[in-house]
This record gives structure tokens, sequence and C-alpha cells, in this order.
């Protein structure tokens, strides 16, 4: 994965990783489905409401699933 892959406005696939690994670990025991991972990114993701593969498969591969 290439942490330093441009998305938006000088924001990285690392920069967004960061920014939801803290509200990740609070938020770790709702998800169901990778499907519920990957909604979740897209809401809580700052400026950038699309999904970001990069993004939400680091956080599904966190979630066990």
């Amino acid at each position: 994965m290439n942490l330093n892959k441009h998305i938006y406005e000088g924001w990285t696939v690392g920069d967004f990783i960061n920014d939801l690994n803290i509200i990740f670990s609070y938020n770790f025991n709702k998800f169901k489905t990778k499907q519920d991972v990957i909604n979740w990114c897209k809401d809580e993701q700052p400026y950038y409401k699309k999904n970001i593969p990069e993004v939400s498969n680091y956080f599904i591969k966190k979630a066990g699933f």
C-alpha cells in the first residue's frame, strides 16, 4: 500500500489512516460486516466522503474481516 498516494488537497492515504486510527479503537466492536467498516470510513474521513479503497481495506483488516 502506498501511504503517500495523494487523495485530496494534500491529504494522502497515510493521513486519512492516521486521522481515523484513534477513532477506530472506540468503534471497533460496532462493525458486523466489511460494508459497515467501509461506510464508517466514508462518514468519518475529514473533507473527503468517498470510499478510499486503501483506507477502508486497512481498517477491514484491522477489524478482522
